[in-house]
């Protein structure tokens, strides 16, 4: 095992400094096993962001230019958070460099380049890098619960799936126009949370078979071009001069999974809704639900229960249940956990494999490029679906 690893982060926005905070927690959650974790640098184009975030989080220093942190001797580990048409270019620099990856999902703005960053990916490995895509939500103790339930055959035969992702970032017009809102269909509310959805949808119900009934929907058509920088969500501080919104504010569409069929439903105009993922599971015995609304707990009913009390019971989260013993200080159930520690999670299970801990005594991995390739190519065939009117589309 390496005696320490160096870290830095390119994005310095809400995700990035997400990642930031989870790289600083990453030793203080289950077995301190890992070598020491140097927090090194922050990078962002906008230095008074990227400085703001260096010293918030115990970052050593900032650089502008992602650039410096792919030829820094004192850096082995990169988080790339930015812009998703930004990610190849980044993510082949620092392979070439050396340097281990972690890129945020979707993992590109097009298949074309998600493929060809596969492929460097796959040809890094033979030099013992590690390149892999962060996929939060696997993290989740609720929905590794509910995957338990399926595969132990509590839930019987799974007959139905059914799973929206609302936000409502998007639903003030005064929302400045910035990258998330331009790119073609698909890469808005389907690309931003409905690509969380899909590999959500897949690890409860296999592998996704085909896909129909697909529709987008542009609700904000135009927005205000910004006076300023647009850092995550912000609103405000605009111009009078506005801008084409060219993507997806809203989809649905319905999906054949290999164990069953299901809805799928996302937004980022859902007022009253700042980040409202639902999923729930239909199954021969019973059926289960978890909220990110209530991260903390799941909702199980089961047809053997008495008559006099079926429905649904309220299952509070604890160290019986995936992947929670061992991962907070206080790992005791009705303590609550929440989308932040899911990153901490995230950040430790890649560190494992870098510092090359064993598989069996590690987290589970994280996903690789070629299951980001996936992800876009589920996404993708929602797209040709909503272009053909709905038809149905293999995948």
């Amino acid at each position: 095992m390496t005696s320490s690893i160096g870290v830095a982060v390119i994005g310095a926005g809400m995700a990035g400094k997400a990642h930031a905070a989870a790289y600083r927690a990453a030793a203080s959650v289950y077995s301190p096993v890992l070598p020491e974790i140097r927090l090194v640098a922050i990078g962002d184009v906008y230095a008074p962001l990227g400085q703001e975030a260096a010293k918030r989080f115990g970052f050593e220093r900032h650089v502008s230019d992602w650039r410096d942190i792919a030829a820094a001797d004192d850096i082995d580990v990169v988080s790339v958070v930015v812009a998703n048409s930004l990610h190849r270019e980044i993510v082949a620099g620092l392979l070439a460099a050396g340097k281990h990856v972690l890129c945020e999902k979707p993992l590109s703005d097009t298949i074309e380049d998600a493929r060809a960053m596969a492929t460097d990916a796959n040809a890094a490995a033979d030099r013992g890098l590690v390149a892999r895509i962060g996929f939060s939500y696997l993290r989740a103790p609720g929905i590794a619960f509910l995957r338990q339930l399926i595969d132990d055959g509590r839930l019987g035969e799974v007959l139905h799936f059914s799973g929206r992702y609302w936000t409502d970032y998007g639903c003030r017009p005064d929302a400045p126009i910035s990258w998330r809102y331009q790119g073609p269909a698909g890469s808005g509310a389907l690309g931003d949370v409905g690509s969380h959805l899909s590999y959500i949808a897949e690890y409860l119900c296999g592998d996704v078979q085909e896909v129909s009934g697909g529709r987008f929907h542009t609700s904000i058509t135009e927005r205000p071009k910004p006076l300023g920088q647009v850092v995550g969500h912000t609103r405000g501080n605009v111009s009078d001069e506005t801008a084409p919104v060219t993507n997806d504010d809203y989809a649905t569409f319905n999906a054949k999974f290999e164990r069953c069929v299901g809805t799928l439903e996302v937004s980022r105009v859902a007022a009253g809704h700042p980040n409202d993922l639902y999923i729930e599971v239909f199954g021969s015995k019973g059926a289960a639900r978890w909220s990110q609304t209530n991260p903390s707990q799941v909702e199980v009913m089961l047809h053997d229960e008495q008559g006099d009390l079926s429905g649904y019971r309220t299952v509070p989260l604890g160290p019986a249940h995936p992947g929670y013993a061992g991962g907070w200080a206080m790992d005791a159930p009705g303590v609550g956990i929440g989308q932040n520690d899911l990153f901490v999670h995230q950040a430790r299970a890649f560190l494992e494999e870098v510092a090359g801990i064993p598989e069996a005594e590690s987290l589970p991995r994280c996903r690789t490029f070629d299951d980001g390739v996936h992800n876009m190519e589920f996404l993708a065939a929602v797209a040709e679906s909503a272009s053909l009117g709905g038809q149905t589309v293999t995948v």
